[in-house]
C-alpha cells in the first residue's frame, strides 16, 4: 500500500535496538524500550507560512532521525509498525 503524508508530516520506521547488552545479557521483550531512532520512509510536501508560501521539509526519505519518546502516532501499514509525526517532533538527523 502506498502512503503519502500530508503537509509537514513524516512517516518513520523505528530502527530496532540490540537484543543483547554489551555484557552479553539478553534483553527480554518486556524490558525493552521502543527506540527513539528511526528511518524516514515518506515525507509530506511541507508546512505553509501564513502567506501561503510552502516551507520545504528539512528531512528526506532515507534519513536516520532521532525523535521524542512520545512523538507521533503509531500505525500499521502492510503489517509493519510505523509512526506518523510532525516534522517539528524530529530532534535531528543522524549522519
Amino acid at each position: 500500500m502506498a502512503f503519502k503524508p500530508l503537509h509537514d508530516r513524516v512517516l518513520v520506521k523505528r530502527v530496532q535496538s540490540e537484543e543483547k547488552t554489551k555484557g552479553g545479557l539478553i534483553i527480554p521483550d518486556t524490558a525493552k524500550e521502543k527506540p527513539a531512532e528511526g528511518e524516514v520512509v515518506a515525507v509530506g510536501a511541507g508546512a505553509r507560512k501564513d502567506s501561503g508560501e510552502l516551507i520545504a521539509p528539512a528531512v528526506a526519505v532515507g534519513d536516520r532521525i532521532l525523535f521524542g519518546k512520545w512523538s507521533g502516532t503509531e500505525v500499521t501499514l502492510d503489517g509493519v509498525e510505523m509512526l506518523i509525526m510532525k516534522e517539528s517532533d524530529i530532534m535531528g538527523i543522524i549522519s
